[in-house]
């Protein structure tokens, strides 16, 4: 499942991990925070499949959630974003995010002694430093099964690392 705010995800840190996934023979649902067109911080519209108050965690294997400015708006302190990621971390699932999106998984506690990489602003940083994230500059991170990319330059890389992950 991919997770994009409803208005101004990075457009690009959602489609190449997208199609990088598909290609690899991965089914992928969106789910957004709310019903109908999200749009990307660049004009891209996407009709999610659901929304994440509507999504049961059992029925997917991997998270990924997009970045953006959209996802410190919606995303961050979502109560549903927050269910899902720790539910798919509890079972043994893929969690993964980038951009700013790793600040959620710092704040859900699943990055406290993990190496984490994110976009680095005073903000995000000081997130994951109170999240107890072993910050990196690496452009992709994987830790266990966590995975966190630092921006759009990173999006195929993270795609990639997802994929490999996930096909393990």
């Amino acid at each position: 499942m991919i997770i994009i705010a409803a208005r101004d995800f990075r457009d690009e840190e959602y489609q190449e991990p997208k199609t990088i996934l598909e290609k690899a023979g991965v089914k992928v649902v969106v789910a957004s925070t709310a019903a109908g067109t999200a749009r990307g911080m660049f004009g891209m519209q996407v009709t999610p499949d659901t929304t994440v108050n509507e999504v049961n965690p059992a029925e997917f294997d991997a998270v990924v959630v997009v970045g953006g400015s959209g996802s410190q708006t919606y995303l961050w302190n979502n109560m549903h974003v927050h269910k899902i990621v720790q539910a798919l971390h509890q079972r043994g699932c893929l969690v993964a995010a980038i951009c700013i999106s790793p600040v959620i998984l710092a704040k859900v506690g699943l990055l406290n002694g993990k190496k984490a990489t994110v976009f680095r602003t005073a903000t995000t940083l000081n997130e994951l430093e109170k999240g107890g994230a072993l910050i990196s500059n690496d452009p992709v991170v994987v830790d266990g099964k966590i995975i966190t990319g630092r921006g759009p330059e990173a999006a195929k890389e993270f795609g990639r690392k997802i994929a490999d992950n996930l096909l393990i």
